[in-house]
């Protein structure tokens, strides 16, 4: 099993222990959070995707996983997500709904939701798990499973 599997069954298994009311003071950065994917909609609405990047970490660590399977490296996934949406009318109108937000120890938090991409030819749909991590005073996605 690779090491990107073993570290997502950890930090699950350790959002179980996370809904203590000990965590309360991780909730801080749920703020951060909801306002870094406010800030990621409106910059995709405006057909920004290197704006809309923002929220991810800028490493090699970073991993997406989609329809495609995984991705691994931010250049790697910025180079997808143009490829996929080359213009503002291909990627439409952005809509985050968070429906699961749980911190994981005192610097990660693992976020579910909805988004829903509306176009003019079509409306497309799916979920999303989002493991954020708190590193030098930033919250940022280190894995997106967008389906």
């Amino acid at each position: 099993m690779s090491k990107f599997y073993i570290y997502i069954s950890l930090l699950l298994i350790c959002s179980m222990w996370s809904c203590d009311k000990k965590q309360d003071k991780v909730n801080d950065g749920l703020p951060h959070i909801k306002r870094i994917m406010k800030a990621q909609e409106e910059a995709w609405n405006r057909g920004e995707i290197d704006h809309f990047m923002n929220g991810y970490l800028a490493s090699d660590s970073l991993v997406f996983i989609g329809s495609k399977g995984l991705t691994f490296g931010f250049d790697k996934t910025l180079s997808n997500y143009k490829k996929s949406y080359p213009d503002k009318k291909a990627m439409g109108r952005l809509q985050f709904t968070n429906k699961i937000e749980r911190p994981v120890g005192s610097t990660a938090y693992f976020v579910i939701g909805q988004w829903t991409l509306f176009r003019q030819i079509d409306t497309l749909s799916g979920h999303y798990s989002l493991l954020w991590e708190k590193s030098q005073g930033e919250w940022k996605i280190i894995a997106d499973h967008s389906s």
